[in-house]
């Protein structure tokens, strides 16, 4: 009965595929150069290897030097600049659009669909970018699906983005969540629940951050 379990199995070329699969994937996270998805399984920004092999290898959003979904775009990689384990555009249908700079703290995550747009058109003649000024968002924030962060806006830290919120102006105090079109102010959070909490093992996209300034200063224009 065994034995013919046993052939049964083997002759299943989609078990074996999964194994053998599984088995190579596990081998390659012994590797130095991969062990940020070793390090980062099983926490709120876990970077697998189908991530990385869609972007590095397939070459979907190859340019960028953080894990992206396959269906999230960003434009002018050099102009963003990232904190700790901050990796927007993770989570499927992102939009990242960087032409005057963009700007986020560390801890900070992105829901699915969520937009950020650096730039925008002058009315009468949409070759003109009307808006020069960055995208700044803290440490800690949490923009929810569907949100939209439009040229020019300040978010401090601990802000909560709500889902489908359009944030049009600043809310650098921080500490609150903001919700709506355009977004206000509808909560203030607990001053003292506001913990910075750090990991175990940091990563700029994935670059490990003590390696990080010596990229930032030959590769972004930050």
């Amino acid at each position: 009965m065994v034995m013919k379990s046993a052939i049964k199995f083997l002759r299943n070329p989609f078990l074996l595929f999964r194994l053998s699969s599984r088995w190579f994937v596990e081998c390659v996270t012994l590797l130095p150069h991969f062990r940020f998805i070793r390090q980062t399984k099983g926490t709120d920004i876990e970077i697998s290897f189908q991530t990385w092999f869609l972007q590095k290898v397939a070459g979907i959003n190859r340019h960028a030097y953080w894990p992206m979904h396959h269906s999230s775009i960003v434009g002018y990689v050099k102009n963003v600049l990232l904190g700790v384990n901050t990796f927007p555009g993770i989570n499927p249908g992102c939009y990242i659009h960087a032409v005057n700079k963009i700007y986020i703290g560390d801890y900070t995550q992105f829901g699915p669909n969520v937009g950020l747009f650096s730039g925008n058109h002058d009315y009468y003649d949409f070759r003109i970018q009307t808006s020069n000024e960055p995208i700044r968002i803290g440490n800690y924030c949490w923009l929810g699906m569907n949100s939209v962060i439009l040229p020019g806006v300040t978010l401090g830290d601990f802000t909560i983005v709500a889902a489908g919120a359009v944030v049009t102006h600043s809310f650098p105090e921080g500490k609150c969540i903001v919700a709506g079109v355009p977004a206000k102010k509808i909560k203030d959070l607990e001053n003292d629940k506001c913990i910075p909490i750090e990991m175990t093992y940091k990563f700029n996209g994935y670059i490990e951050t003590e390696k990080f300034e010596k990229f930032k200063s030959n590769n972004l224009n930050i």
